[in-house]
């Protein structure tokens, strides 16, 4: 039996978001403005059946698939984004699921550290080369929550709601984290609306 771990629509990627994902994406990368789809089910292997369902079901293209030991998760997007609804129905219905029937989010840690100094931005900055660079004397948001797969949408959503940078975005493992960065006003904002994101993920 599959088991719903994670399901995430996403009505519109944002730049930084998008050209993250494409950066780490092993199939098609998604555009600033694509429609997306993440979903994490288990056991791992279970994720090509539903990887297989969803691709056939529209015109969606395949951004990235992951199996991992207990759970394995896929990324579907297109720039309609009534394709990627429908991709979504369908896989649901096809494995006699609902979109209640996933893991609720929970947080596990959140923090806003203001001024950073240099010695810990380079740190930082060296460990996470996906996305942009933290400079020394801005604030920095750090979340994460599980299941992994949530904290993109909570990227998605900090992104537009604020000017931030988008440092890192980790979907894939037992937890997601999220780090972006900006001005202290930014920041906070966006903050706001990454946890708001988590606390009600999109139910479409």
């Amino acid at each position: 039996m599959v088991k719903l771990k994670t399901y995430v629509y996403i009505d519109a990627l944002q730049p930084q978001l998008a050209e993250y994902m494409a950066s780490v994406s092993q199939g098609f990368p998604p555009v600033p403005g694509d429609a997306c789809l993440w979903v994490e089910v288990s056991p791992g292997m279970a994720i090509h059946r539903v990887t297989d369902i969803a691709l056939k079901a529209s015109q969606v293209k395949l951004t990235q698939q992951i199996v991992e030991r207990a759970f394995g998760s896929m990324v579907i997007h297109h720039r309609d984004q009534s394709d990627v609804i429908e991709s979504g129905r369908i896989l649901l219905s096809s494995i006699d699921a609902d979109v209640n029937d996933r893991e609720h989010c929970d947080i596990q840690w959140h923090d806003i550290i203001h001024g950073m100094t240099s010695d810990h931005a380079v740190l930082i900055n060296r460990q996470h080369r996906g996305g942009s660079m933290i400079l020394p004397g801005e604030s920095m948001f750090i979340l994460e929550a599980q299941p992994a797969g949530y904290i993109v949408y909570a990227a998605n959503q900090a992104e537009k709601a604020a000017n931030i940078t988008l440092v890192d975005v980790r979907a894939v493992g037992a937890y997601g984290r999220l780090t972006i960065s900006g001005k202290e006003a930014d920041v906070e904002e966006a903050a706001v609306a990454a946890i708001r994101a988590l606390q009600n993920p999109s139910r479409t």
